[in-house]
């Protein structure tokens, strides 16, 4: 689990001005000072520097910077692209080739057994420009992640996490009720000898992310477009 380093982002590993000018960028090169503002004045947690809350969260944020927003495997260091599977909810475990067939971006995180028109946020029509367009104008402010426990270290990380937000934008035809979303759950990361991730599981219930951006009320599409041309939120965390 690398520590970042002089010069780069303080919760992510590999965003030095080298690493950031020889890595393909999805959305442009990504801007974590906002969320990091969040993340610092929204946490409940603050853990001691070099513990393994710490080194867990850091992984935990690096993995998914380069989940979104590396568009090359061979780019990624957090994890190994050879053995790598992803799992929601007990689901059969996927690879990246896998992963790329559903979208990439959110869809992997939001699947679903819904019937589609019960479904307010519909995997199976997005792409991974769509999906993170839409929850980037959700959240300007970013949808910032904490550590909540660490129940047993590598190589095999069981963990409880906090994900939070403000839903200022619109979200897929409803307006932003300015309220907090908060999203909690469990996951398990397996680490290789050299410390990557090769196996990922997360447990959660999506409906605690959805419900809360489908409060708002209907709109006719204008307000949700202005947001969706912002070039400034595609690039963020």
């Amino acid at each position: 689990m690398a520590s970042p380093s002089a010069g780069q982002d303080n919760y992510r590993s590999y965003l030095s001005e080298e690493e950031v000018k020889n890595t393909k960028w999805r959305f442009g090169v990504p801007n974590y000072d906002v969320v990091n503002k969040l993340f610092e004045e929204g946490r409940t947690k603050i853990w001691p520097s070099g513990s393994l809350e710490e080194k867990v969260q850091n992984l935990l944020k690096t993995w998914e910077m380069e989940i979104f927003h590396k568009t090359s495997i061979d780019e990624f260091k957090s994890l190994d692209p050879k053995k790598y599977t992803f799992s929601l909810n007990g689901r059969k475990p996927i690879n990246l080739e896998e992963i790329g067939k559903l979208g990439g971006g959110y869809n992997p995180l939001l699947q679903t057994s819904l019937p589609e028109k019960l479904r307010g946020y519909n995997p199976d029509e997005e792409t991974a420009d769509s999906s993170h367009r839409a929850f980037t104008t959700t959240f300007p402010r970013g949808f910032a992640l904490e550590i909540l426990q660490v129940y047993t270290g590598p190589p095999l990380i069981v963990f409880k996490f906090r994900h939070w937000g403000y839903m200022e934008g619109p979200f897929k035809g409803h307006a932003p009720t300015g309220e907090i979303i908060e999203l909690y759950g469990m996951a398990i990361f397996e680490l290789d000898e050299q410390m990557r991730v090769v196996k990922v599981e997360f447990f959660y219930d999506p409906g605690q992310l959805l419900g809360g951006l489908l409060k708002g009320a209907s709109l006719d599409g204008s307000a949700e477009e202005q947001g969706l041309s912002c070039p400034v939120l595609r690039n963020t965390g």
